[in-house]
């Protein structure tokens, strides 16, 4: 099945909520913030710098990237992500959104001080041409950071057969276009000619409150009964398998995510 954020124009209103929330959710985590600040660090921004964000859904991490930049323009084809990231950006003046698709963005060439992809390449279709765009628009000397998940990774079992796994199984194939996009990063940069500044390895781990990788499982069960694989008794069992370890501090989840940033000559 393809990768619903590949989509995004064509997805069903409760799909996009669902989206929305869990994107919130993660930005919000403090493990999350805490790799999202360590890249934005590494990028080195100059005050008053103009940053785009591509793919920027409902501006959780534009509105992050607003405390240390001069102004950041968010990007993404999505109109109702977009009119939720206007609602939540509603105070910070230094924020503002566009619609567009990442492969064809409506700005002049090195018109961009940094532009930042956060965990949008492992979903684009043509994650080559996106990132292609997105250093047509860097001025010279300007930096580029790329954050994506290491996909193949995603684990939320504790040991062998573990059935919470399969919904891991379900899930990736629907939310994630690319799961190994991560180990190619390097070549990609190279290969637009950008010089690597930083290469940096997140491990993320939920275990006592587990909000983002329960979505995990709670997406990746409905994938497998929305597909007839298992029953809605089973999908709503294994999502309260998953809660039962949580209340009896069982719960294991992880992702390995890795930051890239690079500078343009």
């Amino acid at each position: 099945m393809p990768d619903v954020y590949a989509a995004i124009t064509q997805a069903e209103p409760a799909t996009l909520e669902k989206l929305g929330d869990a994107m919130e959710i993660s930005a919000a985590d403090e493990q999350h913030r805490a790799m999202v600040e360590a890249y934005l660090a590494d990028l080195d921004l100059a005050a008053g710098a103009r940053v785009l964000e591509v793919g920027c859904g409902t501006g959780a991490i534009a509105r992050i990237i607003a405390a240390v930049a001069g102004e950041v323009v968010g990007v993404d084809p999505s109109p109702a992500l977009l009119r939720r990231g206007r609602a939540l950006s509603a105070a910070l003046e230094n924020v503002s959104f566009e619609e567009a698709d990442g492969r064809a963005l409506p700005h002049a060439d090195t018109s961009f001080d940094a532009v930042v992809l956060h965990r949008v390449l492992c979903h684009a279709p043509e994650p080559e041409r996106v990132f292609a765009e997105a250093v047509r628009v860097l001025r010279p000397g300007g930096r580029i950071a790329v954050f994506d998940g290491d996909y193949a990774t995603i684990t939320l079992a504790n040991g062998p057969d573990d059935p919470l796994q399969t919904c891991v199984g379900a899930f990736a194939p629907e939310f994630v276009n690319d799961p190994w996009i991560a180990r190619r990063l390097v070549a990609l940069v190279a290969a637009r000619g950008l010089e690597v500044l930083t290469f940096r390895s997140h491990g993320y781990v939920q275990i006592r409150e587990p909000q983002y990788m329960l979505t995990i499982a709670d997406r990746g069960a409905d994938v497998l009964a929305a597909s007839g694989r298992i029953g809605r008794e089973l999908a709503s069992a294994l999502k309260g398998e998953a809660r039962r370890r949580v209340a009896e501090q069982a719960f294991y989840g992880h992702i390995a995510y890795v930051s890239l940033t690079a500078s343009r000559p």
